[in-house]
């Protein structure tokens, strides 16, 4: 190659590499942008699935106006092991003027130290004596929230077990029926074999249950050997297995799935409670530990009741105290 060649080659050597150049550097820019947009949607699918999180707690939030024990939100900032009181009604949405009565009554214990979850179902029919309502005692333990709602609810319980509630979460089952068809149902394993209103469940069996189905799975009662215990397990199971797909962008971005829950859940518990309860005390959540105050049956002025023996209910007072790090009390003569 004489040397007029080999300028030439360079010339066109140099003249690709200075069209290549721009071809390299306009990818770059390309992949940037969609980096870029692609960055901008998720930012707007994450505020606005924050946003809608933090709407429907706002409109579920309510005060109880129960007596504390103890200030509750020192104890979360502190991330000290907390206790909710879990309440399921089922007749109607929550702002009607007839309140019902709590079919469901559960104290949870979250320990973020211990990493362990304790949860101690509590008979409906339990016969208690009504702090705000002396003049209707003896009375059944569900009806305090139609005497006096959730107040009331968490001051029997505080007195009769002497244990602190710090919260309260109240849902209402009937009403979750079209928040289950909105997530498109909730799958769950049957822990026994039962008919119910035309619906047939097999023990050990998994269903992907409607929001009618999944009602009635919750329901039955009087066929479970374990009877209130045993509808208390199921309705858990259905809540379980709701809040399982509720935690996606898909369904937290879904208007009527949010409203739906707003309309039937009512807690004293604020979003940013929430936010700490999910970064501090999630773990806790995966070791769950589940109990029961155990009664015995006996017919009063024609009422059925579900007398619970002090000594049980010390023992679920002992158990509830521990699972706070509380120290052991005696429980009150008149309880």
């Amino acid at each position: 190659m004489n040397n007029q060649d080999e300028e030439q080659f360079e010339k066109r050597s140099d003249y690709r590499q200075r069209e290549d150049r721009p071809h390299r550097h306009r990818g770059w820019k390309i992949f940037g942008w969609l980096v870029l947009i692609v960055a901008v949607i998720a930012g707007i699918y994450a505020f606005l699935a924050w946003h809608n999180v933090k709407v429907t707690t706002n409109q579920m939030f309510n005060s109880s106006g129960a007596t504390r024990q103890r200030d509750a939100q020192k104890v979360l900032d502190q991330r000290r092991p907390v206790s909710i009181l879990l309440l399921g009604t089922d007749t109607g949405a929550l702002g009607r003027s007839y309140k019902g009565r709590t079919d469901t009554v559960m104290v949870m214990t979250i320990n973020p130290q211990k990493q362990q979850t304790t949860i101690v179902s509590i008979p409906r029919d339990m016969k208690v004596n009504l702090p705000g309502y002396p003049e209707d005692s003896p009375a059944k333990i569900n009806a305090a929230y139609t005497f006096g709602g959730v107040k009331e609810t968490i001051n029997v319980v505080q007195k009769h077990f002497n244990i602190p509630i710090d919260y309260y979460v109240l849902v209402n089952m009937g009403g979750l029926k079209q928040a289950i068809n909105q997530v498109g149902g909730v799958t769950v394993t049957s822990p026994l074999t039962f008919d119910y209103e035309g619906s047939h469940f097999e023990k050990g069996e998994t269903y992907h249950l409607n929001g009618a189905t999944a009602l009635k799975f919750s329901r039955m009662r009087y066929d479970d050997p374990q009877g209130d215990y045993g509808r208390q397990q199921r309705q858990k199971l259905i809540i379980e297995a709701l809040l399982k797909k509720s935690v996606s962008y898909k369904t937290v971005l879904n208007q009527a799935f949010l409203k739906s829950i707003s309309h039937n859940s009512k807690t004293d518990l604020t979003f940013d409670d929430m936010l700490q309860l999910a970064r501090h005390y999630r773990k806790a959540t995966k070791n769950i530990r589940q109990d029961h105050a155990q009664g015995e049956g006996e017919n009063s002025d024609g009422q059925a009741f579900e007398v619970v023996p002090r000594d049980e209910q010390q023992r679920i007072s002992n158990l509830l105290r521990k699972s706070l790090g509380l120290e052991m009390a005696n429980l009150d003569a008149e309880n």
